[in-house]
């Protein structure tokens, strides 16, 4: 097939870009260069994985060291909120592709593969359809025919440029919420729950046909989190839950070739070893399905756990920085075991310009990137880069391309 031609080369040029740095230091005092000196996307073109990063557009503009670490450390990279669509159709029947195609071009440019990010979900819709949502006049059938538009004209604006599209986001409910068991939707009574009961159950499938239809080599991913790892397998277990999800949706000839586990961790909660998440992984693309991990980042309490109104303390700080290193060795291990896992994308590597402050704010949490806000690395990123210079044969090998499913 095509694509596989095309990955395949994809890889083969990271790692000469890898191979030609690491020669070039080798060349100047003698000595291979060191795996603290390489980037990330060298590192991972080893294992022919792509290492990602969420770009953010004003900080890509505007700030030229941000801009030179997504251009040399990453290679792929994902509009952090340039392509959801309150960002591309804030006005209806007007579209703005200005910034999602600059990091499209840019990323051509620096020879990075794209992650498209995101085509059908309930969250930063354009306030002209959440309105319309809320008084009534947006109805099922018409939110269908809107997001079928939307998908296509998407897909169809950016074919052939996009390697992955996160098809449908977040579609399914948590265990805390009301119901427990999980379904498909949110909270009783949300804004979650009554999109999901206006497109109905059917609307996944037709999400991703219309993806399929617009472009016949992208692949279409279902993406998620809390998804990490499986629990006890009933009503409340939400991996259980996708994964039925999809192997549904294949039984019916679906085009799902891939789910992403978002991996967004905080140190705070006990979270899981590299087995279970390996064994989740492995569950899931014995579906014959790939995965990714595609939006990480292990967050950690920045105050004090017991009286947020007070600073942590030294002991508090550096029990988070090494749990929170631990968090992403976790993943990435778990990722390197599966051949299938195509991708690992952190959700930004400096705390800089994290989200996570904006949204974590009671209590308040930071600190998940792999660079801190002055660009220092964090033992997050030493353990990154060690873990990818540990990996190899026979558990680790080159990355199995998937192929879009017709």
């Amino acid at each position: 097939m095509r694509l596989r031609r095309l990955v395949h080369a994809s890889v083969l040029a990271v790692v000469a870009v890898g191979s030609m740095s690491t020669v070039a230091a080798s060349a100047h005092d003698g000595r291979p260069q060191q795996p603290q000196d390489q980037t990330l996307r060298s590192l991972a073109a080893r294992h022919g994985l792509y290492f990602g990063t969420a770009v953010d557009p004003d900080a890509y503009a505007g700030e030229p060291l941000y801009k030179t670490m997504v251009d040399t450390q990453f290679s792929t990279v994902t509009a952090e909120n340039a392509m959801k669509w309150e960002s591309l159709e804030p006005v209806r029947g007007q579209y703005n592709w200005g910034p999602a195609d600059a990091l499209v071009d840019a990323a051509r440019r620096n020879h990075q593969l794209v992650r498209g990010h995101v085509l059908s979900w309930h969250s930063q819709l354009p306030g002209w359809l959440v309105a319309g949502i809320d008084d009534g006049t947006i109805d099922g059938p018409r939110l269908r025919a809107l997001l079928k538009q939307h998908i296509t004209a998407v897909v169809t604006h950016f074919r052939g440029r996009i390697w992955q599209w996160d098809v449908a986001n977040e579609a399914v409910s948590d265990p805390w919420e009301t119901p427990g068991a999980i379904h498909l939707g949110g909270d009783a009574g949300s804004f979650k729950q009554k999109f999901a009961d206006l497109v109905g159950p059917g609307w996944l499938a037709e999400a991703f046909r219309t993806a399929r239809a617009a472009d016949a080599k992208a692949l279409l991913f279902y993406n998620d989190y809390n998804i990490e790892a499986f629990g006890d397998g009933g009503p409340g277990d939400k991996t259980q839950f996708v994964h039925n999800l999809v192997k549904q949706l294949r039984a019916e000839g679906v085009p799902v070739d891939g789910v992403g586990s978002q991996g967004h961790l905080s140190t705070q909660y006990g979270n899981y070893d590299v087995l279970q998440v390996a064994d989740a992984l492995r569950r899931f693309t014995d579906l014959g399905v790939a995965v990714a991990l595609t939006e990480v980042d292990a967050r950690s309490l920045t105050q004090n756990a017991g009286d947020p109104a007070l600073p942590a303390n030294g002991a508090d700080v550096a029990a988070r920085d090494q749990a929170a290193a631990y968090n992403y060795h976790v993943l990435l291990q778990a990722c390197l075991m599966n051949r299938h896992c195509l991708s690992f994308t952190v959700w930004g590597f400096t705390d800089k310009h994290s989200w996570i402050p904006g949204w974590f704010k009671n209590p308040p949490e930071g600190l998940g990137c792999l660079w801190d806000a002055a660009y220092n690395p964090k033992k997050s990123l030493r353990t990154v880069q060690g873990d990818l210079v540990a990996a190899g044969p026979p558990l680790v090998g080159q990355r199995i391309a998937q192929q879009p499913r017709r």
